[in-house]
Formats: structure tokens, sequence, C-alpha cells
């Protein structure tokens, strides 16, 4: 059955293997049908009907409930009904990636501080084939902002980045993408992006005349297509074999003197005076030598109409280890001004970011090298295969567990090292590594192995701007189902809660409060744990909502110490008469609370007692697991709080 979703450049063909070349006799076939499937959820958003999985690997029905059952237990997808679901634990694969890179650890807090510098989104982008790789965005919040996401694929020639990388390639890399560009005419393998064939102005000098713009609109009415991105939604205009005269500006700055269709046989019947538009990035190659030349590059709205961007290399040992870009739109600033005005700043950067580099890169050439201790998921895959037997596959979750060999100080791993580290049998490791070099994954040189930023394509856009709500929702619903109570989670916001979670039970008498509302934090249980990791908790006027409710400040703080020392809060009735809530703290990776889950009932369902002896452990296996989440989804960006 064919797939219906086109492959990413250099991923190969749409058939279930995946494969663009003869597959290796010792490749793992398992592996190859995984990755195929977590590569369709990812195109598709993340989630997907198993059904639409089956359609568009062309894998068996049966096949898919193997495949997404073994990385539901492995709690890289989520079944919901007939949906899967990304989990943010697959995240892991692409943070291996991030933490052997270095580069977002050294890198990020600088482009941070240029972006809050220059009020504009920075970006951070690797090389990956003949595309460019987001792993860093530092955006602005605006009505209209960037939507790119960390691992987002871009086509080079419709980036600033692009040129840039495209100064170091070879015959291969270059033959590469002009196979790629021929093979895929309208950018279809770039989820991420727009068709490329979208309408370009023209004209004398770039500027359009009467008789262009009547020309340009009897084109557009005679065989100009709708098409809505399925990214976006945004309606855009396929132009089917456009033409047009000489003196034609491709985006705004590139004038064409001559058609690149000239030579084509005309249509019977089509006007002699008109020729084809070329399409974006037909200059690549001119802006590539003008980029080889400058030491930057622009984009003046290559990818859509008032997207525009400046970029500049940052050099490691005389290659580019990345590239920086400043975003922009052209209601702030057009290409021109935005390379006149900021490209003196973000030279300024960029030199600070390579001094970043040098230093790490001397400070880690005096420190040993590392060597992960065996994770222990080789034991765990061998016993789940026992106790589920047929339905878990065990070569496919082996062979993810490869990838998370890699990580920080353990960039580069030879075939011992890669068995050490997961606990696999040599033989296993080795033919793991083949599969994933096979899909391009890892690359090897000298009998030692290195992950490419395709890793990032397994999931990571779409989860990358995934919120702790988002993450804690599945769990509150688990929770609740066991308990048959209401369960929430909130943030604090200066003296009070923001509920930003909420599952709610159908009983006569259940607490209805829902997303979004408000309450005092000091006579609640979610407000306690959080006001108790506070140095100085901001408290006001203590009201008496109850005849329980605790007013006198010594009485309060002793209370929240309390709640420190123990790790949970019971408020019972203080906040309304009859309700009672226990509440456990969420906290990222570095210890800090930034939320709170709490399971509230009335009282007369549990005593206090019970409270703590029944719900308690619940709860805190609950908020484990969010947690669990959280850090990994948190290791490389910021998880918004709502």
């Amino acid at each position: 059955m064919p797939s219906n979703v086109a492959p990413a450049p250099g991923t190969g063909t749409s058939s279930a293997a995946g494969a663009e070349a003869a597959v290796p006799a010792e490749a793992v076939t398992p592996l190859i049908r995984g990755i195929a499937v977590l590569r369709r959820l990812t195109d598709a958003d993340g989630v997907s009907s198993l059904s639409g999985l089956e359609r568009s690997t062309g894998l068996a029905r049966s096949t898919v409930d193997r495949i997404t059952a073994t990385l539901a237990r492995r709690g890289y997808v989520r079944l919901d009904g007939r949906d899967a679901v990304l989990a943010p634990r697959l995240m892991e694969l692409g943070n291996a990636y991030l933490a052997a890179l270095r580069l977002p650890r050294l890198l990020d807090a600088h482009a941070d501080a240029l972006a809050d510098e220059l009020d504009e989104s920075v970006s951070l982008a690797v090389g990956d084939q003949d595309g460019i790789r987001f792993i860093h965005q530092a955006t602005r919040r605006r009505a209209m902002s960037l939507s790119f996401r960390i691992g987002d694929l871009l086509p080079a020639e419709r980036t600033a980045p692009g040129p840039l990388f495209a100064t170091e390639w070879g015959d291969r890399e270059w033959a590469r993408w002009r196979e790629r560009r021929a093979a895929d005419p309208e950018d279809r393998g770039f989820p991420a992006v727009p068709a490329r064939s979208r309408p370009i102005e023209y004209g004398e000098d770039g500027e359009d005349g009467e008789d262009g713009e009547d020309c340009r609109n009897d084109e557009k009415d005679r065989i100009g297509a709708s098409r809505t991105n399925s990214k976006n939604g945004t309606d855009l205009t396929v132009a089917k074999d456009l033409t047009v005269t000489k003196g034609l500006t491709v985006g705004r700055d590139l004038t064409v003197g001559k058609s690149l269709a000239a030579d084509r046989p005309e249509e019977p019947g089509a006007d002699r005076s008109a020729r084809r538009l070329p399409t974006l990035g037909d200059d690549f190659e001119q802006r590539t030598a003008e980029a080889r030349e400058a030491g930057w590059a622009l984009d003046d709205q290559l990818i859509e109409p008032g997207l525009v961007a400046l970029s500049m290399p940052v050099r490691e040992a005389g290659r580019i280890a990345c590239v920086v870009s400043v975003v922009s739109h052209t209601s702030r600033h057009t290409a021109a001004d935005l390379r006149d005005t900021l490209l003196p700043r973000l030279r300024e950067a960029v030199a600070a970011m390579e001094r970043e580099l040098r230093e790490a890169q001397h400070a880690e050439s005096a420190t040993p090298r590392t060597t992960a201790a065996p994770s222990g998921l080789a034991v765990w895959t061998g016993a789940t295969k026992q106790e589920l037997g047929r339905e878990f596959i065990e070569s496919l979750a082996r062979g993810l567990t490869v990838i998370t060999a890699f990580g920080e100080g353990r960039a580069e791993l030879n075939l011992t090292e890669v068995a050490r580290a997961t606990g696999l049998a040599r033989a296993t490791a080795r033919r793991a590594l083949i599969t994933l070099e096979h899909l391009g994954y890892v690359t090897a040189h000298d009998r030692v192995f290195r992950l490419t930023p395709r890793v990032l394509g397994l999931g990571f856009p779409p989860l990358s701007r995934t919120s702790l709500a988002e993450i804690a929702a599945p769990h509150l619903t688990e929770l609740s189902q066991r308990l048959h109570d209401s369960v929430s989670l909130a943030v604090l916001t200066g003296d009070e809660i923001q509920y930003t979670g909420r599952v709610s039970t159908s009983r006569v008498m259940s607490v209805h409060i829902t997303i979004g509302t408000r309450l005092p934090a000091y006579p609640t249980a979610l407000g306690r744990v959080m006001l108790a990791d506070l140095p100085e908790p901001p408290l006001t006027e203590l009201l008496p909502l109850t005849p329980r409710t605790i007013t006198d400040p010594a009485r309060l703080k002793a209370a929240l110490d309390r709640v420190r020392e123990e790790g949970y809060a019971l408020v019972d009735e203080e906040l309304e008469v009859g309700l009672r809530s226990v509440a456990v703290p969420v906290r990222e990776r570095g210890g800090r609370v930034v939320a709170a889950v709490n399971v509230a009932m009335h009282s007369s369902r549990r005593t206090p007692e019970e409270c703590v002896a029944e719900v308690l452990p619940e709860l805190r296996a609950t908020v484990g697991r969010i947690e669990e989440d959280l850090w990994v989804a948190g290791r490389f960006r910021r998880v918004p709080r709502t």
C-alpha cells in the first residue's frame, strides 16, 4: 500500500521500510518499521488514528498495532482509543542528539539574550544534508510571531542559513540537492513550510508595471490553483506552468533576465510572449556564492510573504558549527533594513558564541572522557518481552535504546562503548547501528558513530511546544479514574492560584471549578504547597472564608513550614465548608516548584486520615510521572506552564 505522506529529503521512499536504497542484510526490519511509524506521527503533528498509520506507512494493521503497543510500553506514544499520540518521553531521543551536540547548552543563553536585546526572534540551526534543522528558538510573543519549532526541517534554498551551510558543500551534496529539487518540486517533504510554488513578483527593476500586473492576474485566473497548507491552514496559490516575459524578480532582490524554461516547447495555444516563472530557490547557487563572499545571508520572504531573516555562521575549529538567525516581519523591518540595522550586533553575538565554544573545547580537552554506565534498558526489554510475548517487539525497543547511548561527553562512540552503555550484546548493538546508519540517524567514520540532526525528526517538532498542562493532562485523567474524585493542576500567580488543568467527576456532589479560575492561595492545598517553596511567600490580607480558615499569619507560617517538611498539604474546609483537598508540588529539573496537583472531594467521602493513607500515595505517584515527562521535555527548552 503506497504512502500518502511525502518522505523527508534523503529519508527514502514512502514504503513501509522507508529505505531509499537496498536494505543491508543485517538491518533490523522491525526498527525500520517502527521509525517509519514515528515519522508518520511526527508529520501528522503528533497524533494519528491507527488506521491512518496503516494507510500512510503501508504496513499491515496487525504490525501497526504491535509497533504502537511497543512504543506505548516504552512511554514514547500514548494510545487514546483508536488514536496513537506522541508522548513527551519520546523527546529523550532528540535530547540525546542535543546533549551530544553541546551547542544548546553552550549557546542557548547567548541566543536568548540577543532576542531580548533586539526584541526579535532568534534561532540556532544546524545543517541536515540539503536542509536545515532548528536546535533552538527564542521567539517573541506577538500576534504575528515565528511558528517554527525545534527539530523542524526546512529546505536549505528557502532559508537564510541554507546558503551559509552550502558554502561547505562538495559535488556530492550539490548533486543530492538537485536530485531532491527534481523529485519534490513543491517541497512536500518539508511539512513545516508552505509549498515553494507561491506567486513570484516580477517587473523591471523589481517594480510591477501595469502590463506586468495584468499579466500576473491573467495567469492567476487562467491556471492558478488553490491548496491549503497542512500545517497552518493557510490558503496558498499553487501556480502551475506560470509563464512571464523577461525581467522578473524572485522574492525581492534577485532579478532574472531570462526565463529558465525558455527552451521548453510551447504548449498549443500558449501566449508566445510569455515564459515560465522560476520557482523559489532557483537562485540558491548564486545566493551561496554571495554568502561565501559576504559571510552572512538574508532570507527575503522565501519561506512565506512577510518573513525576513538575517543569518551568520558560528564556527568551531574552522568549520560551521551552527548558524544564528535574527528573524523579523516586514511590518517591522525590510530585509535590507534588517541587514543594515542588526548586522553589527549580530557579528558581536557570533564572536561571543565562538569564544564560548573555544573555551568549552579547551575545558573539555582537559577533562577525562566519561563512560556511561549500563542503562539497564536491555534487561527491561527482555523482561517485558517475557511478560507481553508477541505483542512486544523487542528488537524495536532495543534499537531505539541505542540512540540514548549518546549524550553529554559521548558524542562519538565505538561499537564496544554503545554495547556497554545500553547493556546490549555487541552483535545486537551492531545490527541496530547498521540500521540507524542506513536510515540516516547515525554516521560512521573510522569505526566511530555519531548521531545526526535527523534524530530530531522523531517527534521533537510537535512535542517541543508542549505545555505543562498538556503534559499533565493524561496523568490527571488516569488519577481521577482510579480515585473517582476531581483532580486539578494549578500554578501560582502572585498570591493567587490559577487552574490550568482539570478532570472532574460526574457525582451529584462534586467540586465544580473551570480551567482559568483563580482563587486565593492561602486557604487552598494547591496554594500552600507552592507558597511553601518561596523564601518570602506573598501573604496579603487573610480573610476568614469559613470558620476553619487560618487567618493568623503566625499560624499560616507554621502550616507552610509543616508543608515544606512533609512535602504535601491537606486543607480541610478552609476554602469552603464541606470541601477537603490534598495537594503535592510539581518540580522542574532544578527542584523549583512550578505547579501543584490536588485531589479534591466532599468531606463525607474520606476522613483526613484516609486522604493521607489512600489518596496521597496515588497522588505522589502521579506527580512523579508528570515530573519525569516534564524533565525530559524541559531539558533543552522552557516548558510553558499554561
